[in-house]
């Protein structure tokens, strides 16, 4: 099973460990760049598909490094209304 079919599984679980970069890796594999965002926009990050011309706009993590629960379930609802899911 490759990197991204096990993360796909654990996000499905919508654990309390699953972290920024594992989910950076996730949309990236179902080819979401994360867009540069002006100096301004502090902890926001976008990530866009082109190919679906879709957003996905939440704020990183921190001091902690791990996603919070109710950000985890929308990214579930937007990539499974988007059959990626």
């Amino acid at each position: 099973m490759s990197r991204h079919e096990k993360l796909k599984e654990k996000l499905l679980r919508l654990p309390k460990n699953f972290t920024y970069d594992e989910l950076v890796t996730l949309l990236k594999g179902f080819d979401y760049i994360e867009e540069g965002r002006k100096r301004a926009s502090g902890s926001a990050v976008m990530f866009y598909n082109k190919e679906l011309n879709d957003k996905i706009m939440f704020h990183k993590p921190h001091p902690a490094k791990e996603v919070k629960r109710y950000i985890l379930e929308l990214i579930v609802i937007k990539l499974k209304n988007n059959k990626m899911l």
